[in-house]
């Protein structure tokens, strides 16, 4: 269920935070990603301010979400068992060896946001196709 609050400095700070720590992610590597200055992310984060729409957009598509991710308060609801399976999936249940950056291994960092982005794309399939298990 979703609650619309649009506009609330405190949702938008907590959704953000939560898009962060789910990427490893921190305000710095935000507002250098996006280049953002550091203050206002942190004051975003804090919740002492609130963001243009236009930053909202460029958050939700560097986090691959919609815009209502960030601004709306979403009540918890069960999730399918294969997003609990995704959830549990760490780093080190996967073998990387076929990723490399530059012939480097990938770094915590990426193989993070790899996780993240594979769960929502499983979030997103299971809520375009609610019949299929």
């Amino acid at each position: 269920m979703i609650t619309k609050d649009l506009g609330n400095k405190e949702i938008m700070a907590e959704n953000l935070q939560k898009q962060l720590d789910k990427r490893g992610m921190t305000v710095a590597d935000l507002s250098e990603a996006l280049n953002f200055k550091y203050s206002t992310v942190r004051d975003w984060i804090k919740g002492n301010t609130y963001p243009r729409i236009d930053k909202i957009e460029m958050m939700a598509n560097y986090f691959n979400i919609s815009k209502s991710d960030l601004v709306e308060r979403k009540t918890d609801r069960e999730e399918p068992k294969t997003i609990d399976f995704v959830k549990e999936l760490s780093a080190d249940d996967i073998d990387w060896s076929w990723a490399s950056a530059g012939g480097k291994p990938i770094s915590e960092r990426a193989k993070a946001n790899i996780l993240a982005a594979f769960y929502d794309e499983i979030q997103e399939y299971k809520k375009n196709h609610p019949n299929n298990d």
